[in-house]
């Protein structure tokens, strides 16, 4: 069966609402994405308003946010396995539904000794997510075509952005209104619409597996798990694009801060809620920019998109130094919008760079790998962040100093290695095509000269 897109000839760049016009697979994911998402942002600043009002410190946030992390790097590998073994879109719609029962459970939570039940559903809800997202990032090649592919990524990240812009916006008014109960409900409703617009698209099956025979270690996934990290130890390229977003991960801690900042530096209102939305939404509209900025300016050839993945890098670290001894509100919004295009276009390119390199049958591992460890580091990273607020007593403006001067060490790290597994990874592909030709000794030769 082929991809059940609009395929032509024409080579050049699809536009945005060309994809979603006329890729009605697409359009249905995305749809699925824009409700969702709006409404984990409700769930997420009523949960920081929970934990604020039962007497929450930095160091409880920083807790919410390692519950929110640590399921991808426990289910992280099982989850990539399922993704390349099963119906991925039937993975969606489980989880989608699951979420949906588990999100209710927030509603029970009243005193400060059920905080507890805050950081086990918590857990629940992530590991699901874990499930999730492999299986909706290895999908996208399959419904979208090659030229379409940049475009489906950046609406992706986009639509994040603008689900996390209206989401905290919004969401902070409401829980500010309405209480945290409302949020919470109207997430669950989020899943159910969501789980129905996935379960209306048609994605094309893949070839079958080859049968063999059942063990425990097939049966865990163990094997895939260890096939798969052979696949990307022989591809450094792969490698490298797989840690740029655990590299991000690293200064995850600054999602600890802007609760922080929302609630004692820039308050708004009666309500740290309504703080603490205006902080995420400027982070949105930088995300939302980001990606749509970079594509014009470097267009979609593998080489300047990983040029401006270094470039992202080092934007973001400047920024977020900037915003950490900003005094006006203004001038601290701008700047974390700013720091936070260099995230989206980080994230933008090295997803689509992976999804052009890896096949098919090893996406839904690599994807779920990458997830597993930009969710470990940025569960690393609020904990520590926490701890530097509580325990050290360290200003909040000079943690978030010290997170834009980590975020040039990548920067430059990318650059100063980028010609040496550019260079293994052609290497690498040029040897899987001699092989495929039956060992070409003329062409193994040109690749070892």
């Amino acid at each position: 069966m082929t991809k059940l897109t609009n395929k032509t000839s024409d080579n050049r760049p699809a536009g945005y609402i060309e994809l979603l016009r006329s890729n009605r697979s697409f359009r249905q994911v995305w749809l699925g994405q824009v409700v969702s998402q709006m409404g984990d942002w409700f769930d997420t600043i009523a949960l920081y308003t929970i934990i604020l009002k039962l007497g929450g410190s930095g160091r409880a946030i920083g807790l919410l946010l390692v519950a929110r992390f640590l399921p991808s790097v426990i289910f992280g590998s099982l989850s990539g396995v399922v993704a390349d073994r099963f119906s991925r879109r039937s993975i969606m719609i489980v989880s989608d539904l699951l979420r949906a029962v588990v999100v209710l459970g927030f509603l029970f939570v009243r005193r400060a000794d059920q905080l507890w039940i805050v950081y086990f559903l918590t857990v629940l809800q992530l590991a699901l997510s874990t499930f999730f997202e492999p299986a909706k990032t290895a999908v996208i090649p399959s419904i979208v075509s090659d030229r379409e592919l940049v475009s489906a990524n950046a609406i992706s990240s986009v639509t994040w952005s603008a689900m996390l812009t209206l989401g905290a916006a919004i969401g902070g008014v409401v829980t500010g209104w309405f209480g945290t109960d409302v949020a919470f409900i109207l997430d669950a409703l989020t899943y159910l619409l969501s789980a129905a617009l996935i379960a209306s698209v048609r994605i094309p099956k893949r070839p079958p597996r080859q049968k063999q025979k059942l063990t425990v270690s097939r049966a865990l996934g163990i094997g895939e798990t260890i096939e798969g990290i052979r696949y990307v130890k022989h591809r450094p390229g792969v490698l490298a694009l797989l840690l740029v977003k655990p590299a991000w991960g690293l200064g995850g801690g600054i999602l600890t801060l802007l609760a922080v900042f929302g609630e004692k530096i820039f308050p708004v209102g009666q309500s740290p809620a309504t703080g603490i939305g205006v902080l995420f939404a400027a982070r949105g509209i930088g995300t939302a920019v980001g990606p749509i900025v970079a594509r014009r300016i470097s267009g979609e050839g593998k080489e300047r998109m990983q040029a401006s993945i270094g470039i992202a890098f080092l934007i973001a670290g400047v920024f977020y130094m900037v915003f950490g001894v900003a005094n006006s509100f203004i001038i601290a919004l701008i700047v974390l919008g700013l720091a936070h295009t260099g995230g989206s276009i980080l994230w933008v390119f090295s997803t689509v760079l992976l999804q052009r390199g890896v096949e098919d049958n090893f996406r839904g591992r690599v994807f779920a790998a990458e997830l597993a460890l930009l969710t470990l580091t940025m569960a690393i990273s609020n904990y520590a962040t926490g701890e530097m607020l509580d325990r050290m007593g360290m200003s909040a403006r000079v943690v978030v100093v010290g997170i834009g001067a980590f975020f040039l060490i990548p920067g430059v790290a990318w650059f100063a290695t980028r010609r040496w597994w550019d260079k293994e990874q052609r290497v690498a592909e040029t040897s899987v095509q001699a092989s495929r030709v039956g060992g070409n000794e003329e062409l193994m030769n040109d690749i070892h000269e």
